[in-house]
């Protein structure tokens, strides 16, 4: 019961993977999609500041709320390049990630005051991996048919203010990992048709966030944050089906029929600084820049090579650490508006460049964000935001070692062509 709950908690609140050089998504539906992540821990305007810098809680007036939604759209297709086994077929797959390209995402944060120096505060949000799907025939079935990675987490927080000028702050970061992968068996005796290999585990993993906040006069500020590594641990039995006699019994000689295969996913640890700069009484500048440690993710790809001689279930993808630059501004057009607008660059996690794997249709990533919010009272806020995140032209060159007639999963050439998302969020701030 308590696992449906969050299922459906995940697909509401998870964020989605087409977005950092990594994973790792900025956007929750709050003010920072239309600033495209600038200033993202050193803004601290609002409750969302629980989850991008506890510190920030102590600049927020009494108790806050935030609420926030987002629908977003991916135009992530795989076009079949001329080197590709023609025994794969022509499928292309169709939109690689959600449902026909669309998937929910948000949050919800919470801030409460002891005192003007001391608050306490909770966040629930998802902002680590999202669904991805092709067609069950598509070309590239041997490597991947569908797969979710979620990390929903549970943020219990609290901040403490030490001077007028420095705000330290703390958070547990409780993360319920959901982990579902299919893959497709090549049977090489055409009469039995594909074989197909399922995984299903979930897992709780823990870590910390720590989050500093410096306010050099009244209108700027730093803001500095660390986010440990979160271990995902997933232990399960792999469910095999449709296999022909041949293909299970090289299977069970080789001892992984009916093995427990172990998955350590490793949510990388991240560091963060941005800066906060009231220019005037219409302008403000935002800033920030960070860095990702996937070279640690530790993700690997399920499946066979090559049926006629099974000697694994996984192979591993190797990665690499990751950089973020943001800048963003502010103009508050009239005293209820405020518009936003911010620009951010992520380097690449996958090691060789524009080449990626089908199970990851995603690199670099270029943020273009605008958003406008209107003071509705003294109490209530509420904003709209939209962002434009371009991913580029990905291609993939996957070689076989054994041919596909005999049991490989053959060679997977092609890309991904100007591949971007759209994000479009909504939210509301109360104050009581």
């Amino acid at each position: 019961m308590f696992r449906s709950l969050v299922v459906i908690c995940a697909a509401t609140v998870a964020t989605g993977q087409a977005f950092a050089g990594g994973m790792i998504a900025y956007e929750l539906g709050t003010a920072d999609v239309g600033l495209a992540s600038a200033g993202y821990n050193a803004r601290a305007q609002d409750a969302s500041t629980v989850f991008t810098n506890p510190a920030g809680m102590t600049r927020l007036e009494g108790n806050q709320a935030l609420a926030s939604g987002q629908l977003l759209w991916a135009n992530t297709r795989y076009s079949i390049g001329s080197g590709t086994s023609p025994l794969l077929g022509s499928d292309n797959g169709g939109y690689a990630i959600g449902s026909s390209g669309w998937f929910p995402g948000g949050g919800a944060f919470f801030s409460y005051s002891v005192s003007p120096d001391l608050k306490l505060g909770f966040a629930v949000a998802g902002n680590f991996g999202a669904p991805l799907k092709y067609d069950n025939d598509w070309a590239g079935r041997y490597y991947i048919q569908s797969t979710t990675l979620l990390g929903v987490s549970l943020l219990p927080t609290i901040a403490y203010r030490v001077n007028d000028k420095l705000s330290l702050g703390a958070g547990l970061n409780a993360m319920y990992g959901i982990y579902q992968d299919q893959v497709a068996i090549n049977n090489p005796i055409p009469a039995f048709g594909d074989g197909r290999l399922k995984y299903d585990d979930n897992s709780w993993g823990w870590g910390a966030n720590l989050g500093l906040m410096y306010e050099i006069d009244e209108g700027t500020r730093i803001g500095l944050t660390w986010n440990s590594q979160v271990d995902l641990d997933f232990k399960a039995s792999p469910e095999f089906s449709n296999l022909s006699p041949i293909v299970a019994s090289g299977l069970n000689k080789a001892g992984l029929l009916n093995s427990k295969l172990k998955i350590g996913i490793k949510v990388p640890q991240q560091v963060m600084a941005s800066v906060f700069a009231q220019i005037n009484p219409q302008w403000a500048a935002l800033g920030s820049v960070g860095w990702q440690q996937w070279s640690k993710f530790g993700r690997i790809n399920i499946g066979i090579e090559d049926t006629s001689n099974p000697v694994s279930l996984t192979t591993d993808i190797p990665f690499k650490d990751t950089w973020h630059l943001a800048a963003g501004a502010q103009y508050r057009l009239s005293d209820p508006w405020l518009l936003n607008f911010g620009i951010a660059y992520d380097s690449g996690f996958q090691p060789n460049g524009s080449t990626v794997s089908p199970l990851m249709p995603l690199n670099t990533a270029w943020r273009f964000g605008v958003g406008g919010q209107q003071q509705l009272s003294k109490t209530s806020v509420w904003g709209l935001a939209a962002e434009y995140i371009y991913g580029g032209t990905l291609k993939t060159d996957l070689q076989s070692t054994a041919p596909v007639a005999i049991g490989g999963r053959g060679n997977l050439i092609g890309s991904y062509d100007n591949t971007g998302t759209l994000v479009m969020s909504v939210y509301g701030n109360w104050k009581f």
